[in-house]
């Protein structure tokens, strides 16, 4: 392939882990915690004894969600459970769902 040609083509997809990694930085940014986003285990639950965030912050991180990947978070979903059950879940369902 030529040089010009690898210069023309789009940008890849974020990686789930490189979305992971974006979505740690942002938790940190925008609910000011006292973390690293390295730190933050993609396998930890977001709610309680994992990162520790409460109904507050979810609500913040499903605003941030919505305004930095075009996906729209219902409050009353069934789903929510599932999707905000980890970094890595949510990575994922954005992954699969983002129109950004």
């Amino acid at each position: 392939m030529s040089d010009k040609a690898s210069l023309m083509q789009k940008p890849a997809p974020l990686t789930d882990v490189g979305l992971q990694r974006e979505l740690a930085a942002l938790f940190v940014q925008a609910l000011n915690l006292e973390v690293q986003p390295q730190d933050i285990d993609p396998d930890a639950p977001l709610y309680g004894e994992g990162l520790g965030l409460d109904s507050i912050d979810i609500l913040e991180v499903a605003l941030i969600v919505s305004k930095q990947y075009g996906i729209q978070l219902r409050a009353d979903s069934q789903e929510n459970q599932q999707i905000f059950r980890s970094l890595g879940h949510l990575a994922g369902y954005i992954a699969a769902r983002r129109t950004k």
